[in-house]
C-alpha cells in the first residue's frame, strides 16, 4: 500500500509537465488569486538571483518558511522540517531536538559537518579544519526560515561538499517598543519545553532576545535530555545606509547516552540501553558582530567577525555493544570511565563586497570577498574518569592519554561576477583561492613523540561557473559546477593505537560539483526537477603497510575517489476546494547511485579493492510525500517518508557481526501527522503524531561516535504545543 501510494504521487507529479502553455499575464493573475484564497505564505520558496552582497542565480535553493510549516518544531524533526527539500538524509543518534543531523547527495550526514552551516549567515561549525561538525544546537522556535544552496554554492561560502545550510532566526519587532512570544510544549518520554522572547523597537535601536529550556527522559532507557539555549540581536541603525548588528548565542545540553544495540537486541526491544554512564555535552557560544554599509545604490559592503568558543564534552564506557558495563564482583565498583573534553577557540572575519556595473552595453554584478580563520582546537582524551553513574567529567588520576593542539591559520579570496548576457539569460563565472595550514602538535601517551608532529598545507584555486536562463514567467532553467574540497580533520590523523600511523602526506578531499535543473509553476502546480553529478576525491580510510622492518601497521591515508549521481524531483499541487479550503499534494523524491571508483580499503591483513561497491550510508531512494487540507482557522497534514537500504560500510557487509558494527541498514517508511489549530491571532495550537504506526528502525550505524552499532530511532510519540504572541 505505501509503495502504491509513493508511485501514485510520482505519477501526479510528471502530469505537470504535460500542462499547456498560458499567457504570462493570466500566471500573475494566477498568483494573486492564490495568496488572497489561502492567506498563507508558501512553505517553500527559492531564493532571489541576488540579495544582499550573494548571488544565487544559476544555483539550486530551497528556503523552508517554518511560520505556516505543520512539523514537529520543538523536537527539530529533520524528516518534517526538510520534506519539501529532495534528497535530505537524517540520521538519529543524539536524541530528540538535541542536533539536527542532514545531507545532501550522498554526504557525511554526522552534526552536517558536510555544510556551511550558519545562523543569519555567522558561521557555526565548531571548527572548519579541525572537527567541521556544528555543535551548535539552535531552538527551532527561534527560527524563521532556512535556506539551502546546494554544493555549487561553495565558492561564495567556503569549500564545503554539501554547501551551505542558514538558520535565520526570528526578528526584532519594527511596529511596537515591546512584543513578547512564549510557545509551551509537552508530549511522550516525559517531554516538557518553553520558548519565551521579547523583541521591539525604539527609535533607531531594536532587539530581539530568547530563553529555552527543554527537557525529556527519551524514547529508549537511559536517554534523558537537559537542553537550554540563549540568544540575543542588538541592532543600531543610525541611517538607512549604514546598519550595525551584534549578536549573542548559546546551547548547552546534556544527553544521557543509551549505547549501541546488536541485531539480535535491537530486534528484542529497540528501546533498550546498554549504557547507563554516558554523557555527552556541547557547551557552545557564538558571539558575532556585523555591519552592513549601503556605498552607493550600487556597492554594498558588509564586514562581519564572529566566533564559535565552548567544549564538547563527554564521559563513557566506550566499548562495543555486545561488552557489557558490569559492576566487578572483585571491586564492586564498575570500570573507570573514559573522559575527552574538545575545546574549541575558533574566529572568523569575514569582508564581502556587491557591486553593480555596466560591461559596456551588459549590466553586471559582482561580489568579491575575504574570508580569515584563525582556529585552535584543545583536544584531550582518553582521560580516566571516576567508576560512578553520574555526568562527571572528573578525572581519577591527573593526565591525558592524548593531548592535542590542531590550529589552522587560513584565508580565502573570492569572487563571483553576474553577467546578464540578455534580459532572460546570465552567466555567473567565480573563483576561491584558500592558502593555509593546519598544525598538530602534543602528545599521545603509546605513540613516539617523534613521529607525531604533522602539518598540512591547503592550497587550492577553485573554479565554478553558473547559468540561469529566464525561459517565461515562472520557468526557470538553471546549471552550475563548481569545484570543493574537505581538508583532512583532526581525527583523520590522530593514530587510534600503537599499530597504527598518520601518513605524512595526506591529501584533502577534493572534487566537484555538477547540477542542472528545471524549475518552475503552471496552474496549479510548480516544481523542481534536477539533475546532479557529484565527484570526491582522496576519500580517508585506513591501509594495512609493512615497515622496513617486515612488520605490518595500519596507516590512515588517501583511499580512494566516489562518484555519485542522482535524480533531485519536487513538485506540488495546489488546488482551492472550497472558499474556505485549500488543498496541497506534494512529492520530495531522489534517486542516487554513488559507487566508488578506483579504491581500496583494508579486510583483515590484507588489501582488498572496493572498486564498484556502494559507498556506505547512501540509500538509493529517498521520498517524502504528503498532503494538506487548510479550512481556516485549522490546518491537518500527513506526510509519508521513505528511505530506501543502504551498507554501513564500504565492503558492502551483508550480515552483520556479533557486534552489530556493520551490516545492512534496512529500508524503512514513517507516517507522520501534523496539525494546528489558530484560536485567535495571538494564539496557536499546534498537535503532532509522530511515527504513527511505531515502526522500528534505525537510520544508520556509526563508525565513530556515539559508537559501532544500532542506534534506535524514535518510535510514536506525541506532543502538543501552544503559542501566544502579543
Amino acid at each position: 500500500m505505501k509503495k502504491i501510494f509513493v508511485l501514485l504521487l510520482l505519477l501526479l507529479s510528471i502530469t505537470s509537465f504535460g500542462q499547456g502553455q498560458v499567457p504570462r499575464d493570466s500566471i500573475k493573475a494566477q498568483q494573486l488569486r492564490e495568496i488572497e484564497v489561502t492567506g498563507q505564505k508558501p512553505t517553500i520558496e527559492r531564493l532571489a538571483k541576488e540579495r544582499d552582497t550573494f548571488i544565487f542565480a544559476g544555483k539550486k535553493t530551497e528556503v523552508i518558511q517554518l511560520e505556516n510549516l505543520n512539523a514537529n518544531i520543538t523536537e527539530k524533526t529533520p524528516r518534517q522540517l526538510f520534506a519539501k527539500v529532495p534528497g535530505v538524509f537524517v540520521y538519529d543518534m543524539d536524541g530528540s531536538g538535541n542536533q539536527v543531523n542532514i545531507a545532501t547527495r550522498g554526504l557525511d550526514p554526522h552534526r552536517g559537518w558536510e555544510f556551511n552551516i550558519r545562523k543569519n549567515g555567522i558561521i557555526t561549525n565548531s571548527d572548519m579544519y579541525g572537527y567541521p561538525a556544528s555543535h551548535y544546537s539552535m531552538p527551532m522556535e527561534a527560527v524563521q526560515r532556512i535556506e539551502i544552496v546546494r554544493g555549487t554554492g561553495s565558492l561564495q561560502y567556503g569549500a564545503q561538499f554539501g554547501g551551505m545550510l542558514n538558520y535565520v532566526s526570528k526578528q526584532p519587532d519594527t511596529t511596537k517598543a515591546i512584543g513578547l512570544e512564549s510557545i509551551a510544549a509537552a508530549g511522550s518520554f516525559g517531554l516538557l519545553s518553553t520558548y519565551n522572547a521579547i523583541s521591539g523597537t525604539v527609535g533607531k535601536f531594536s532587539y530581539y532576545a530568547y530563553y529555552s529550556r527543554r527537557t525529556s527522559d527519551g524514547y529508549r532507557d537511559n536517554s534523558q535530555t537537559d537542553y537550554d539555549a540563549q540568544g540575543v540581536i542588538l541592532r543600531y541603525q543610525p541611517t538607512k545606509a549604514l546598519r550595525v548588528s551584534a549578536e549573542f548565542a548559546r546551547s548547552n545540553y546534556i544527553y544521557q547516552i543509551p549505547g549501541p544495540l546488536t541485531d539480535s537486541m535491537f530486534r528484542a526491544n529497540p528501546r533498550m540501553a546498554t549504557r547507563g554512564r554516558n554523557y555527552f555535552n556541547p557547551d557552545i557560544y557564538v558571539p558575532s558582530l556585523t555591519v552592513d554599509y549601503l556605498l552607493s545604490d550600487n556597492t554594498q559592503l558588509q564586514w562581519t567577525s564572529s566566533a564559535v568558543l565552548g567544549n564538547r564534552n563527554s564521559v563513557q564506557f566506550d566499548k562495543p555493544a555486545n561488552v557489557a558495563d558490569r559492576i566487578d564482583p572483585l571491586t564492586l565498583q564498575y570500570a573507570p570511565r573514559q573522559v575527552d573534553i574538545d575545546q574549541f577557540h575558533s574566529y572568523t572575519s569575514e569582508l564581502r563586497l556587491r557591486h553593480r556595473y555596466q560591461l559596456g552595453a551588459l549590466p553586471a554584478t559582482l561580489v568579491t570577498g575575504l574570508q580569515l580563520m584563525r582556529n585552535n582546537l584543545h583536544r584531550s582524551q582518553l582521560g580516566k574518569g571516576t567508576t560512578g553513574t553520574d555526568f562527571d567529567l572528573t578525572l581519577s588520576q591527573p593526565g591525558w592519554g592524548r593531548d592535542l593542539n590542531f590550529i589552522t591559520k587560513n584565508m580565502a579570496i573570492f569572487a563571483e561576477n553576474r553577467l546578464l548576457l540578455s534580459s532572460k539569460f546570465s552567466l555567473s563565472p567565480g573563483i576561491r583561492l584558500e592558502s593555509g595550514q593546519s598544525d598538530m602538535s602534543g602528545q599521545i601517551t603509546y605513540y613516539q613523540a617523534q613521529q607525531l608532529p604533522n602539518t598540512i598545507k591547503h592550497r587550492f584555486p577553485l573554479l565554478g561557473i553558473n547559468a540561469d536562463y529566464e525561459w517565461r514567467a515562472g520557468h526557470n532553467f538553471y546549471a552550475g559546477f563548481s569545484q570543493a574540497y574537505r581538508p583532512v580533520i583532526f581525527k583523520d590523523i590522530i593514530p587510534a593505537s600503537t599499530f597504527e600511523r598518520a601518513d605524512k602526506n595526506l591529501k584533502d578531499a577534493t572534487g566537484y560539483n555538477l547540477e542542472a535543473g528545471y524549475r518552475g509553476q503552471l496552474a496549479a502546480f510548480n516544481w523542481d526537477v534536477s539533475l546532479f553529478q557529484l565527484r570526491y576525491n582522496n576519500r580517508l580510510g585506513s591501509l594495512m603497510q609493512t615497515d622496513e622492518a617486515g612488520d605490518f601497521y595500519i596507516l590512515r591515508t588517501n583511499t580512494g575517489n566516489s562518484l555519485t549521481r542522482g535524480l533531485e524531483f519536487f513538485t506540488e499541487y495546489q488546488q482551492q476546494l472550497a472558499p474556505d479550503w485549500h488543498f496541497s499534494l506534494f512529492t520530495s523524491t531522489c534517486f542516487m547511485e554513488a559507487r566508488y571508483l578506483q579504491a581500496q580499503v583494508r579486510q583483515g591483513n590484507e588489501n582488498v579493492s572496493i572498486k564498484g561497491n556502494q559507498v556506505e550510508g547512501v540509500p538509493q531512494v529517498i521520498s517524502r510525500n504528503g498532503m494538506t487540507i487548510r479550512h481556516q482557522p485549522f490546518s491537518l497534514s500527513v506526510l509519508y517518508s521513505y528511505t530506501a537500504k543502504s551498507y554501513a560500510d564500504p565492503l558492502n557487509t551483508e550480515i552483520s557481526p556479533a557486534n552489530g558494527a556493520v551490516g545492512l541498514v534496512p529500508a524503512y517508511g514513517i507516517l507522520d501527522v501534523n496539525a494546528a489549530y489558530r484560536i485567535s491571532r495571538q494564539i496557536q495550537l499546534k498537535v503532532n503524531l509522530n511515527n504513527v504506526f511505531n515502526t522500528h528502525y534505525f537510520t544508520k550505524r556509526p563508525s565513530f561516535y556515539p559508537g559501532p552499532g544500532i542506534w534506535p530511532s524514535d518510535g510514536r510519540s506525541v506532543n502538543a504545543a501552544i503559542g501566544i504572541k502579543i
